[in-house]
């Protein structure tokens, strides 16, 4: 399994219209594996659907 750090930004705040930065690591098979994950973790933790989650970037990790 590779490592992939995926950044981005998601919308939230006290009144929910500002965008906010993240940037997470994660481990998966691949890319899109990675950022399918990120979304999932993004949405139980904060309550987020995904078209408030904007991916920017994907990088893999060693």
């Amino acid at each position: 399994m590779s490592k992939f750090e995926i950044k981005g930004k998601y919308k939230g705040g006290l009144v929910g219209k500002t965008w906010l930065p993240f940037s997470k690591v994660v481990e998966s098979q691949n890319e899109k594996n990675a950022t399918n994950k990120v979304f999932s973790l993004m949405g139980s933790q904060h309550g987020l659907k995904r078209d408030l989650i904007k991916i920017e970037e994907v990088s893999a990790v060693e």
